[in-house]
């Protein structure tokens, strides 16, 4: 029978290895805190590296083990690099977090080449680079969980973030594609699609180019969005982790190719 010390061990990540992506900030330092917490020992990668070395600065001071990392997701060598001195500094890579990410604002009609470059370069080739990374770790060892971040915005279209929808969308099906690919090797991969959270990503509706917080914007712009979801409120990055932390830990063995929506109920499906 399941007793309340084998529910606990079933989350214990202790003694396990993780890379996270968009550790600098946001649902990447959430996640990467989460899994310290944890007991797993993360590496918090970001494009911004006096980010992620001080998120991983705040997990060591709070007894995590963590390091932080310049990295661009758009780059394979990158990541590969990063993947080999996880595994050759612990001899395993057990999660990896592809969580970096960016937005671009536009019609379809007014999208431009450039901007869907840049989107489909971090969006969708980082993540696919990192899978490609870990994963070919992961199947030599017989073991692991990708954890891929997609959105709500697969769930239900809006006007204007359609290049950033479409990134996402195929997101989805990497994993889906992924998870049939190399589940036979017990590597898991599945997928997280957030509903609205004040991030650094959703912050620019409300912050000043100072950088300030318009507190009236943002109660504006936050307050429509909870009496929107049937759970009458808006995400905080802690939600989104502990979906990754369920992703990552034995407490989800039998579950791949799955898409969690952590999103208040504004979209189901």
């Amino acid at each position: 029978m399941e007793t309340a010390q084998s529910v606990r061990d079933t989350f214990d990540l202790g003694g396990r290895v993780a890379i996270v992506t968009g550790a600098g900030s946001g649902l990447g330092r959430a996640s990467a805190e989460v899994l310290a917490g944890s007991g797993a020992t993360v590496y918090c990668a970001d494009v911004r590296g006096e980010a992620a070395e001080a998120s991983a600065a705040a997990i060591t001071a709070a007894g995590g083990a963590a390091v932080g990392r310049s990295l661009d997701v758009a780059k394979l060598a990158d990541l590969e690099f990063l993947v080999a001195e996880a595994t050759e500094a612990h001899g395993r890579l057990d999660i990896m977090c592809n969580i970096a990410g960016t937005m671009s604002e536009s019609t379809i009609l007014e999208l431009s080449e450039a901007d869907l470059d840049h989107i489909m370069s971090v969006n969708l080739k980082g993540v696919l680079f990192g899978c490609q990374a870990a994963g070919r770790v992961m199947v030599s060892q017989g073991s692991g969980s990708i954890v891929n971040m997609a959105s709500a915005a697969v769930l239900a279209p809006n006007p204007n973030i359609g290049a950033y929808a479409m990134t996402k969308s195929a997101v989805v099906q990497l994993t889906r594609t992924l998870a049939t690919e190399i589940g036979r090797n017990a590597v898991r991969v599945n997928a997280v699609a957030p509903g609205f959270v004040p991030t650094n990503m959703t912050s620019r509706y409300y912050v000043r180019p100072d950088g300030s917080v318009d507190e009236e914007m943002k109660e504006l712009v936050l307050a429509p969005m909870a009496k929107f979801a049937p759970l009458r409120r808006v995400g905080e990055p802690a939600d989104v982790a502990y979906c990754v932390l369920y992703l990552a830990s034995d407490a989800s063995s039998f579950l791949t190719g799955q898409l969690i929506s952590p999103n208040g109920g504004v979209a189901m499906h």
